[in-house]
Parts: structure tokens; sequence; C-alpha cells
């Protein structure tokens, strides 16, 4: 069964596709469906910038769809980036800000206001909600890991922060754990495995 991801972040459909393998879900991209500046990610938390992106693609197709809004909490930064986490680098930057926020601009935004602070002031959490909407009913799945940040990217696999963002238990980073690892512990396993069990009960 195919389903709308109303995401054109190709990372995050790899990523969730994986986490859905041997069930009968695959994960489609919207495309021209779904434009970068179709829906104006302005909730004031994930569950409402979910919603968001979900419906508006509902409305334009009427089929079931699924979303997801994450975002990275830095305790230092009294949980910044949260829900600004993929435009954090260009809403401080206004020459990032021309030509967009890159997850390296991001990284390196991240870094540079945690200069200075040691390691036991950069805990964080990643944080996941996925927003279903079927039949035009919407209902959330969470999920959450908490880490702390490094000083120096490390690893090249995954996408985001993943390189600078070493979860609990383990010392190394997303990016060098690499997919196999990160999809059984990461804020959006979570989320992702509540959404499946749901799925699962609903098609039994």
């Amino acid at each position: 069964m195919n389903l709308y991801l109303a995401t054109n972040n190709k990372g995050k459909i790899r990523e969730i596709n994986r986490l859905f393998e041997a069930t009968p879900y695959t994960f489609l991209a919207p495309g021209e469906l779904l434009s970068d500046t179709g829906v104006l990610e302005d909730g004031k938390n994930y569950h409402e910038n979910a919603y968001k992106k979900a419906f508006c693609l509902y409305q334009k197709t009427g089929v079931d769809v699924v979303a997801e809004d994450s975002g990275l909490e830095v305790e230092e930064l009294d949980g910044a980036p949260g829900v600004y986490s993929a435009r954090f680098a260009s809403m401080q930057d206004a020459a990032v800000g021309s030509h967009g926020s890159s997850d390296a601009d991001n990284i390196v935004h991240l870094l540079h206001l945690l200069t200075g602070v040691p390691a036991s002031g950069r805990g964080a959490r990643f944080v996941s909600v996925l927003c279903l909407i079927e039949g035009g009913v919407e209902r959330y799945f969470e999920g959450e890991v908490r880490g702390r940040i490094i000083d120096t990217p490390m690893g090249d696999s995954g996408f985001g922060y993943d390189p600078v963002f070493v979860p609990d238990g383990y010392t190394q980073t997303f990016a060098q754990l690499g997919q196999e690892v990160k999809n059984t512990i990461s804020h959006r396993a979570m989320s992702v495995q509540k959404l499946k069990e749901y799925l699962n009960r609903k098609a039994t």
C-alpha cells in the first residue's frame, strides 16, 4: 500500500521507508503537490507543523497522508533550535538566508552558539512527531531520544544534525553509527514504530 509522506526531504523519505521495510507500506514523495513554499511551518510546536503539512497534502489528494515534524532541542539554548531546526542558521544570518539553510550551515551556527560550553552543558534531545490523516481525522505518534552535542562533526551517514549528536549510551554520533543502528534507537524510529503498530492493528 502506498501512502504519501508530506515532505520533499529525500533523506527523511529514505529513512522512513527503511523503517517500514518488510511491511506492505511504501511512502511516496509528493513532488510538486507539496512545494517547498506551499506550507508555512509557523506552528508553535511539532504537532501543529506536522498537521499543517499533512492537511495541505490531504486537501490536494483526498487520500491518507502522513507528515512528520522533528527537531533538535539543546538544553543550553533553552530548547532551541526546536521547530526551527531546519532553518536555524538562515534565521540568524542574512547571508545564509539568501540561499537557504543547509545542514552544514545549521551545524556551524549551532556549534558557534555552544562555543565554550562544557560537555556537562551540552545535553540535547531529538523529537519526532508524525501526523496521520485518514478520512479527515488526524492521529499523532511521538518519539524522542536524548544525548549530547559534540564540538566537531563526525561521520558521514544520515542528515541534519546527525554528525554532532551522540545518543545516550553511545560514544559515536548518529552519523558514525550508521542507518542500521540509528533506525533502532532514533526519535524517528520510535514515532514510526508507534505508527506501524497502529497500521498493523488496523489491518488485522
